[in-house]
């Protein structure tokens, strides 16, 4: 059985029914994981911005790069 825990309490999470999948984290040597949140805390997660900050950078590197 797979222990999830609750990314907003980080409590485990006992109930499969109250279990809400928030998103899926990539990792940089593995499959990642998936993250959890109780059904009650799931509003309290904050998206995770590493992805977009990635992108804004790459983005800004190409628009400097090109003299746009």
């Amino acid at each position: 059985m797979t222990v999830r825990v609750c990314r907003a309490c980080d409590e485990p999470i006992t109930d499969p029914d109250d279990a809400i999948l928030v998103w899926h984290q990539e990792s940089m040597s593995g499959p990642g994981r998936d993250v959890w949140a109780h059904r009650d805390h799931a509003d309290l997660i904050e998206p995770d911005t590493s992805l977009v900050r990635v992108l804004a950078r790459v983005m800004i590197s190409k628009a400097m790069q090109s003299g746009d």
